[in-house]
């Protein structure tokens, strides 16, 4: 769409939302894949980071639809994704969205390992 159409953004719905790690040497950094149905044909979705004055327990990550003045209603499957790169809290991330928000614990990966190989030590 040209920078010059009106656009109306707002925080919409998902449905799913993961972290996704590939298991490769050196690690890149992980992603947020979010995907949920856009109400309009022509919305263009995106992931945007809130920002902190200092690194909260969550960092929030909202998914906002972006529509022109013009829509063209159509129930469409969105898949959006985010490097997570300076945008992970102490404890993890928190996905925002319309009607839900999703913490993904991720405090492995803040320390340099995968949660996929995090290992919990405690006694059972």
């Amino acid at each position: 769409m040209p920078p010059s159409e009106n656009l109306s953004c707002r925080v919409i719905d998902f449905e799913k939302a993961d972290v996704v790690s590939l298991m490769i040497y050196p690690p890149p950094p992980p992603m947020l894949v979010v995907a949920g149905e856009k109400l309009f044909a022509n919305t263009q979705v995106s992931l945007n980071p809130r920002h902190y004055v200092q690194k909260p327990e969550y960092w929030g990550i909202e998914v906002v639809g972006c529509t022109p003045a013009i829509g063209q209603p159509a129930i469409v499957p969105y898949v959006v994704e985010l490097d997570l790169t300076g945008h992970v809290g102490t404890r993890g991330i928190e996905v925002i969205g319309a009607n839900q928000t999703e913490r993904i614990e991720l405090a492995a990966a803040a320390e340099g390992t995968p949660p996929e190989t995090a290992v919990d030590d405690s006694p059972a």
